[in-house]
């Protein structure tokens, strides 16, 4: 069995590092340069780095960030947090980054994906979606950090993003984030079967045997994980750790 891409996702509120349960409640974890330092010596996959609060401020993720980064990291890394022009994708992939994410942007402006993925390649364009239930079990697409609703329908969604260009889909479910019980399943096997390109659960991932369930049950091409790789013990101790390559090549046998 092929050995999936384990990815932590960082979230920057300010220039602090933080941990968040169902997009609220925020945490501060640390500073993330540190953190990159550790990830690094760990031989993380990829990271992600999403700013949290750039959409709703009207702003794209700091460049002097991506830069610091990008001088530090020795694995890719994407950022996301309030992209909405191709001149902020051209400095942000100047700035050290491989990808870009786009979220609230993409649902407000699905063209706007494919005139990215034509000047920079679908591969450097992912788009992240973040889903919760609405009253009767409906599931839409959320924006703006969780906080506004958009009327989409996730995998009717996905599957525009396909259309327009994207490389890349982050599936991510709001009510499991932070509560390391487990992915959404459900959400990430009804968008893996929709589209053809990768995609990579996101939100509730506590324990190993999650990223098999999400490859094996949902046919995640990637997994990814915030609180698990950054938190240690029943206590929740902040310990940016990571599995070791045998553990994860373990896992996937």
């Amino acid at each position: 069995m092929f050995r999936p891409r384990v990815m932590p996702i960082l979230l920057l509120k300010g220039m602090g590092l933080v941990k968040s349960v169902k997009f609220k409640d925020y945490r501060y974890i640390g500073d993330p340069i540190n953190a990159v330092k550790i990830f690094n010596d760990l031989k993380a996959d990829e990271l992600v780095f999403l700013d949290i609060l750039a959409s709703k401020e009207k702003r794209s993720i700091s460049l002097d960030f991506v830069r610091k980064v990008g001088d530090e990291a020795n694995m890719p890394f994407a950022v996301g947090g309030g992209i909405r022009t191709i001149q902020d994708i051209k400095d942000i992939i100047n700035a050290g980054a491989e990808k870009v994410i786009i979220n609230t942007y993409a649902a407000e402006s699905p063209d706007f994906i494919q005139e990215a993925s034509a000047v920079f390649g679908s591969s450097t364009i992912v788009v992240s979606i973040d889903v919760k239930k609405k009253l009767f079990g409906k599931k839409q697409v959320y924006v703006l950090g969780g906080r506004k609703s958009t009327g989409l329908d996730p995998v009717s969604f996905a599957k525009l993003m396909e259309e327009k260009g994207a490389g890349e889909i982050i599936i991510n479910s709001i009510e499991n984030d932070g509560l390391m019980t487990g992915y959404d399943l459900g959400l990430v096997r009804e968008v893996s079967e929709a589209v053809t390109i990768p995609v990579v659960a996101a939100g509730g991932a506590g324990i190993m045997e999650d990223f098999k369930k999400a490859v094996e049950e949902s046919y995640a091409s990637a997994v990814a994980a915030g609180s698990m790789f950054v938190y240690f013990g029943p206590r929740r101790a902040v310990l940016i750790n990571y599995p070791t390559q045998e553990e994860l090549k373990k896992q996937f046998i």
